[in-house]
């Protein structure tokens, strides 16, 4: 369609680095005039320069090969942004260096936008740009030229205009102006991964998991840290406007891993993350939740809390074992305290409870007992969050039905 587009979207959707990708669709090299500024075409030159140097070498211009990769150019859009990055404006300096007066064409210092000739012009949160500078846009999106100054020249440009916005952003009066979003050929929507998988894999790819030590990393982990993004964006105390964007999981990974880390050099093991691991990464969580008043009240961090437990049950509801004795055991008002030891090492703790580590065998399909004790933990924590057994913060488990203490009078 050779149009130009905007990229629609909440926070953490990849706008900018579906932008970046454009310019792998670019010709991995193209001719161009050498050392002109706005990478002109030896057939058709825009520029003063260009069209100086074709006139005096003729066939014997020098060609130059640029690169696609140097044919993006990427802008943030600021506040203070100024005409003059993105169009251009008069460069005295210039203009006494080749001894001219400032009427001179060749005394202009283009922008961005100019440089971008031939190539792709990204301009990432464009509703942030004041709206004299949006003004400056118009031409170069109707007509394909820009003006400069009071310069009666205009250059007829061959550049791709691409932009990202958010669209409480992008629709909010006196962020946009409509002239400018009436040039913009579509609209794009961006969205968040639609199924665990697709989540599951960006993760994997963008977070920063090899770091030299073989740290086990168990699917189910995995998944509960992406059901974690996935329940904070239906929980109604979250901002819907506002997203919950894809870098929480891939935070909350690194994070977890860390803590992984963290306890295998204390205790000379293999760094394996457990669910104990996810609550102590909260930090990951609580800074990318935008709550709404009800969640303001609460706080983030409980609401963090009560969002892993969610994501623990609704991950451990689709394992296929039979739980029963071991809610039985807890209903006998047994109590099982998990101390802070080496993953391998809690065999012990968790043989008392009747068919814990046979049910973590057949989930684990391995005798690892890191692998086997990790599982163990996983269904504690998915029968906390199912309500079918309580567990107090410093992992004590014990029954649900057990009442609270009941409070000691002053006198």
């Amino acid at each position: 369609s050779k149009h130009n587009f905007i990229l629609l979207g909440l926070r953490g959707q990849a706008k900018t680095r579906l932008l970046r990708q454009l310019a792998d669709l670019l010709d991995d090299e193209i001719p161009v005039i050498a050392n002109t500024e706005l990478n002109d075409d030896p057939f058709k030159p825009i520029s003063a320069e260009g069209k100086e140097i074709l006139k005096e070498k003729a066939d014997e211009t020098p060609i130059a090969w640029l690169p696609k990769s140097i044919r993006y150019i990427e802008k943030l859009a600021t506040p203070d942004v100024t005409v003059a990055d993105i169009i251009g404006d008069i460069d005295p300096i210039k203009a006494a260096r080749l001894g001219t007066n400032i009427a001179d064409e060749r005394t202009v210092h283009y922008g961005l936008l100019p440089r971008a000739n031939r190539g792709i012009f990204a301009m990432n949160e464009i509703p942030d740009l004041s709206a004299k500078v949006q003004v400056a846009l118009f031409n170069i999106m109707q007509e394909g030229d820009v003006q400069i100054r009071g310069y009666p020249i205009r250059l007829p440009l061959d550049v791709m205009l691409v932009f990202s916005a958010n669209p409480e952003d992008y629709t909010a009066r006196g962020k946009i102006i409509t002239p400018l979003k009436d040039r913009v050929g579509s609209e794009i929507r961006t969205h968040y991964p639609e199924n665990i998988e697709d989540a599951m894999k960006i993760t994997a790819q963008e977070a920063w998991l090899e770091r030299g030590n073989e740290a086990i990393v168990l699917d189910f982990i995995a998944e509960t840290i992406e059901e974690i993004a996935f329940q904070a964006r239906i929980d109604r105390r979250v901002d819907k406007h506002s997203g919950v964007s894809q870098r929480l999981p891939i935070s909350l990974m690194e994070n977890a891993l860390s803590n992984a880390e963290q306890r295998a050099i204390v205790f000379e093991e293999k760094p394996i993350i457990r669910v104990k691991d996810i609550y102590a990464s909260l930090s990951a969580i609580t800074g990318k939740l935008e709550l709404e008043y009800e969640g303001e009240l609460k706080g983030a961090e409980p609401i963090a809390k009560d969002i892993v437990k969610k994501a623990v049950g609704q991950v451990f509801s689709k394992l296929d074992i039979d739980s029963s004795k071991i809610v039985e055991y807890f209903e006998a008002e047994n109590v099982l305290k998990v101390p802070n030891l080496a993953t391998a090492k809690l065999t012990n703790v968790y043989k008392c409870v009747p068919r814990l580590l046979e049910n973590a065998k057949l989930l684990a399909n391995s005798k690892d007992p890191n692998i086997i004790n990790t599982y163990a933990e996983f269904i504690l924590e998915g029968l906390y969050a199912q309500k079918q057994i309580a567990r107090a913060q410093e992992q004590i488990y014990s029954s649900a039905q057990e009442s609270e203490p009941i409070r000691k009078s002053w006198n």
